[in-house]
């Protein structure tokens, strides 16, 4: 089953965000006719407080078994309806299941479909006859009737905050942008930042690597992911250095303590040429040699 990279970026990127809080399944095949939900998750007992760290996202996955179909352009009418169907199969598949272990299903418990569109059209909006509950949501999340299940996010009408950054990296033009910037501003300690920044910059790979068949939408894709990509391969050229350093005063001094790790910090602040040169005198300076010259 072939696979475009946004589809493939964005079920790996919603897989490394809810992976903590529960069960995440992707393409995830429901019969009647093969079907696969991009991503099915099921929230754990224990995920409530993790969730809060996904904002938007994390509170519509607990809310109950979420199917998430992200799309990197407005879905057709079409595309909608097949959206729907895979959750009404899904439905069913639960109610089968509580009937066969006598136990209650509620409306309230059942799965939710949230389509995740860059942007929606007013024509669209309106011949779907969605509607927004800015008493409980913010805007940009459009509910289809109640008994249908189902909602449409339109990642370009979100606030820009960040409660919604993890889904407007799924935008487009300067959503995406933004939402890309707002990344890099989070510390860099943040796992999630890191584990984000590395998917990014697989996705620009992959679409970089179709040359021959790029599309204006994969020049402008390319362009909003171009500063996570080059902070990325900075980081990990720095890393790098961090590694052949510290084996090399590891090879030497036996360990490489706080002391130790502070002359590294500094000797990675150096220009090129100077890394170089110091890199070639570590066989012959001694520990106090290094301390005094890197931690005044």
């Amino acid at each position: 089953m072939p696979t475009k990279p946004h589809d493939q970026f964005a079920k790996q990127f919603l897989e490394e965000l809810l992976s903590p809080l529960g069960e995440v399944t992707t393409n995830r095949e429901v019969t009647d006719e093969p079907r696969f939900v991009d991503v099915l998750f099921s929230a754990t007992p224990t995920s409530m407080a993790s969730a809060e760290t996904l904002g938007l996202l994390g509170r519509i996955a607990t809310l109950n078994t979420a199917l998430f179909e992200p799309f990197r352009n407005q879905p057709s009418f079409s595309e909608i309806r097949n959206c729907f169907l895979k959750l009404f199969v899904v439905i069913a598949d639960a109610q089968r299941k509580a009937k066969r272990e006598r136990t209650r299903l509620p409306e309230a418990a059942l799965p939710r479909l949230w389509i995740i569109s860059p942007s929606a059209s007013e024509i669209l909006l309106t011949n779907l006859e969605v509607k927004l509950d800015l008493e409980n949501w913010m805007t940009g999340v459009y509910f289809v009737q109640n008994c249908f299940r189902g909602a449409i996010i339109a990642v370009d009408k979100l606030p820009v905050t960040i409660e919604t950054l993890w889904l407007r990296i799924l935008g487009r033009g300067e959503t995406q942008r933004q939402a890309v910037a707002q990344l890099l501003a989070l510390p860099e300690s943040n796992q999630l930042r890191q584990n984000t920044l590395r998917l990014i910059t697989n996705w620009r790979i992959v679409v970089v690597q179709q040359q021959d068949e790029l599309t204006e939408d994969d020049r402008e894709l390319i362009m909003n992911l171009s500063q996570a990509y080059q902070q990325w391969e900075d980081t990990t050229r720095q890393q790098g250095q961090r590694d052949v350093v510290e084996n090399l005063l590891r090879f030497r001094f036996g360990e490489v303590d706080e002391e130790l790790s502070r002359v590294v910090d500094s000797l990675l602040q150096l220009p090129p040429e100077e890394f170089a040169s110091v890199l070639l005198q570590l066989s012959s300076l001694s520990r106090e040699e290094l301390v005094a010259r890197f931690t005044q």
